[in-house]
């Protein structure tokens, strides 16, 4: 029975944290439940090269957002520094950021310019982005200091 309370505990917490990040703003775009980059390991772009699945069991609560790590190392890692690992745009796409909106970025789709990393939410238009990569850098950034706290519905009217 303990073991059934101390699982129920810990349920508990993870409904109110991601409930939390639904309250904390649209900066980051992270799931109904608070999920950051679909469950990916934000560490493991920058240490494998490649997107990879984080597990449930290792993650850490940043900004509101829940981050899942392949390891404890990239755990460890990101907490020493999250910002060296953080998808920029708040995980949103970045040449939907550098258009004005925030369409949700695919972490599958992505690239490590400058030691930052960026996704696009399709193949089609990371070719696009990648067509001027410093030129809508530059204008996402710009347009990011006014769209990071709207809600992606309202850019879209």
């Amino acid at each position: 029975m303990n073991k059934v309370k101390s699982l129920l505990g810990g349920v508990a917490l993870s409904v109110a944290l991601a409930t939390s990040a639904l309250a904390a703003g649209v900066e980051i775009n992270a799931s109904s439940t608070g999920l950051a980059l679909q469950g990916y390991d934000p560490v493991a772009y920058f240490t494998e090269g490649e997107p990879t699945k984080g597990n449930w069991k290792i993650t850490t609560l940043h900004n509101d957002a829940m981050y899942r790590f392949a390891s404890e190392e990239n755990k460890a890692a990101f907490e020493a520094n999250p910002e060296a690992y953080l998808p920029e745009y708040g995980g949103y796409c970045a040449f939907g950021a550098a258009m004005g909106f925030k369409f949700d970025g695919d972490p599958n789709i992505w690239k490590i310019v400058d030691n930052k990393l960026y996704l696009n939410i399709s193949p089609d238009i990371q070719q696009r982005w990648e067509g001027d990569i410093p030129g809508l850098i530059e204008k996402a950034s710009a347009n990011w200091e006014d769209i990071a706290d709207k809600d992606p519905a309202s850019l879209q009217q």
